[in-house]
């Protein structure tokens, strides 16, 4: 068979306008992607969030309507309905592409009913430590689904199938965490603010078996309704760890596929990432999120970022068969939770970074490939207004290099400060080379080996027009301008 490199798209944005036509979007784009190099499509929360068609998905209400049912104010999501979701998966997986669901396992929202509950408060910054005595107080935690009610599942949810709520329903300015009744936090989860378990909502109880079993029943559920070829993982530190060993080996069993996971540990620790690929002992990828913040580093740095460290410190570098490299995503976007944005105009060379060489699998962003605009609130409660702007033209080529020149024995050149290189050789099926070239400061150039002597070599982006030639030993001297990248490609 032969080789493929493999690049996936997180088809979404945080903004992606509400009116239930996402899916249809994807239906329509799914052919022009497959045809433009993509392989692969990460979808979002494809259920019912608790803000109903104006959530984004992660404040998930009932996984299992697809947008069938008349909850939360509305029958579609804010992506559209069940039929328009498996119609769009189909028409993108007979385009060649897989499709990766976003599984959100830590918590529920917007529960049907109040509960009394006894509960004790504590701290934040220390979950471990409790801030006063054990109190009774009511919760939203009976979750009865009037809309869709046993079909598909007969269980509903009640408090004792969480271990802790960061509400009081008596009590609208009372945010603190409530570890419920004879409850503790689950282990196998990060370690910040003592134990990081909870994160929101009603925090899942995964020492609770009817829990796991629901979880798992779930997935056979979801996997025989949408017929997907992967997960996407959230929050995947604050769950008890060893419960994605045993939900992904249930699935991959009952489903008979061979699923691809990736698990979102956001954290700038490149030990504690290994920690996790250990303790699940490789059944998942992670996103790779200290090179999305080298990237964001080297961005703001001016060009007094020493680029010959740009993949220190990273899985891309460490263990790169379980790096999905990424840019930029809907949490580090603008105005978002964890914003880190990568500046504009380094954006080229960090997609370059992940796109054309051969460690990781990288992830591409809807906003960065087809721009996004949207206003929203800041911290700081102001409004903003926000335009990013599309890549696309220089994705497009990325991915043309990506699919026919980026194979066989790669040779690194990240030996000066500002400029950094590295040639592809190729392979017996992709016979012709490569060479990239980038700086973050002033024009660069430097001589690199490709394997092909007297040979000529264009560069693919079109910032430099003149051919670069060989010489008789298969070396040149490629050149890029500064603060930006050229992909030379074998004429």
């Amino acid at each position: 068979m032969a080789s493929i490199n493999g690049t996936m798209m997180q088809y979404f944005h945080w903004y992606i306008p509400p009116g239930g036509t996402h899916w249809d979007e994807l239906n329509v784009n799914a052919q022009g992607l497959a045809e433009a190099g993509f392989t692969a499509l990460w979808l979002p929360p494809a259920y019912k969030a608790s803000g109903g068609g104006y959530d984004v998905g992660y404040g998930v209400y009932d996984l299992f309507d697809l947008g069938e049912f008349d909850q939360r104010d509305t029958i579609a999501t804010k992506y559209g309905t069940r039929e328009q979701l498996v119609t769009a998966i189909k028409t993108a997986q007979a385009a060649g592409l897989q499709i990766y669901a976003d599984g959100v396992f830590n918590h529920r929202n917007g529960a049907d009913e109040i509960e009394a509950v006894e509960a004790v408060p504590v701290a934040w910054n220390d979950r471990n430590y409790e801030i006063g005595l054990p109190r009774t107080i009511r919760i939203w935690s009976n979750f009865t689904f009037p809309g869709r009610g046993n079909q598909y599942s007969g269980m509903k949810w009640h408090w004792w199938h969480f271990d802790a709520v960061n509400h009081n329903a008596d009590d609208p300015s009372d945010f603190s965490i409530y570890r419920l009744k004879d409850k503790q936090f689950d282990t196998e989860v990060d370690l910040r603010e003592g134990n990081y378990d909870f994160l929101m909502a009603c925090d899942l109880d995964m020492g609770v078996d009817q829990v796991r079993g629901e979880m798992k029943y779930w997935g056979e559920w979801f996997l025989e309704t949408t017929g997907v070829d992967g997960f996407r993982l959230d929050a995947v530190k604050h769950v008890r760890a060893f419960f994605f060993n045993e939900w992904l080996d249930h699935v991959r069993q009952k489903s008979g596929k061979d699923l691809f996971a990736v698990g979102e540990y956001w954290l700038d620790e490149i030990e504690t990432l290994h920690w996790f690929i250990g303790i699940t002992e490789g059944r998942m990828s992670l996103f790779d999120v200290p090179l999305h913040y080298n990237f964001y580093a080297a961005s703001n740095a001016g060009g007094n970022y020493d680029m010959r460290r740009i993949l220190d410190g990273t899985l891309m570098q460490q263990q790169p068969s379980k790096a999905v490299t990424f840019v930029d995503n809907h949490d580090s976007q603008p105005l978002q939770m964890l914003e880190s944005v990568v500046e504009s105009w380094f954006k080229p060379l960090a997609y370059a970074l992940i796109l054309l060489r051969r460690e990781g699998y990288p992830c591409v962003f809807y906003a960065d490939y087809y721009g996004a605009h949207y206003r929203d609130r800041g911290s700081d409660g102001n409004e903003y207004e926000i335009w990013m702007p599309s890549h696309r033209w220089l994705l497009d080529k990325f991915l043309y290099a990506r699919q026919h020149y980026a194979y066989g024995d790669q040779y690194d050149y990240f030996d000066h400060w500002n400029t950094i290189g590295w040639t592809r050789l190729g392979d017996d099926e992709h016979p012709k080379a490569m060479a990239v070239l980038m700086s973050d400061g002033p024009n660069g150039y430097k001589w690199m080996e490709v394997g092909k002597p007297n040979t000529k070599f264009v560069d693919s982006t079109e910032h430099i027009h003149e051919p670069v030639y060989t010489n008789e030993w298969g070396w040149g001297e490629f050149r890029c301008q500064g603060g930006s990248v050229s992909v030379w490609l074998e004429a």
